[in-house]
């Protein structure tokens, strides 16, 4: 199945961004980069939060966003109601993230992780469903407000 799926990041993550970019586009998947557009230090929110908003208002599928330690991001794109970012330096854990929580946001530490991890943490997000059953209750209770 193809996704319309957001991307970005910062300067650290600009690298791995665009070779993430490539997987997708391998695989089908409509594209749109929020940026940077360079590996020129930027600020990430500037970037997360209209990458964030654009999931939640359904405009694409799935989020993707990359930085130095994947934490900034994560953290940012979460202050939104309904994204789940999940911050994940294994396909394991992108996996999980898909079938237990429904996570809509791949969060990838570039400097954590080799290039290789990074792209198949992508492709075992994307091929995954969520589960449901006990775990809808619990993403049903995340919402605080």
């Amino acid at each position: 199945m193809a996704y319309k799926i957001a991307i970005g990041g910062d300067h650290a993550g600009f690298t791995y961004k665009e070779m993430v970019k490539n997987v997708l586009a391998e695989l089908g998947h409509q594209v749109q980069d929020f940026g940077p557009g360079s590996d020129a230090s930027v600020d990430y929110p500037d970037h997360v939060h209209p990458l964030a908003k654009a999931v939640v208002n359904k405009e694409f599928d799935f989020g993707i966003l990359i930085c130095g330690s994947g934490n900034g991001v994560a953290i940012t794109a979460n202050k939104h109601q309904h994204v789940r970012a999940a911050l994940c330096w294994q396909p394991e854990l992108a996996r999980l993230a898909r079938s237990h929580n429904n996570a809509n946001v791949l969060c990838i530490p570039a400097r954590f992780v080799p290039e290789y991890v990074a792209a198949e943490m992508v492709r075992v997000f994307l091929s995954t469903d969520f589960e449901g059953g006990r775990h809808q209750t619990r993403v049903d209770k995340i919402a605080a407000c």
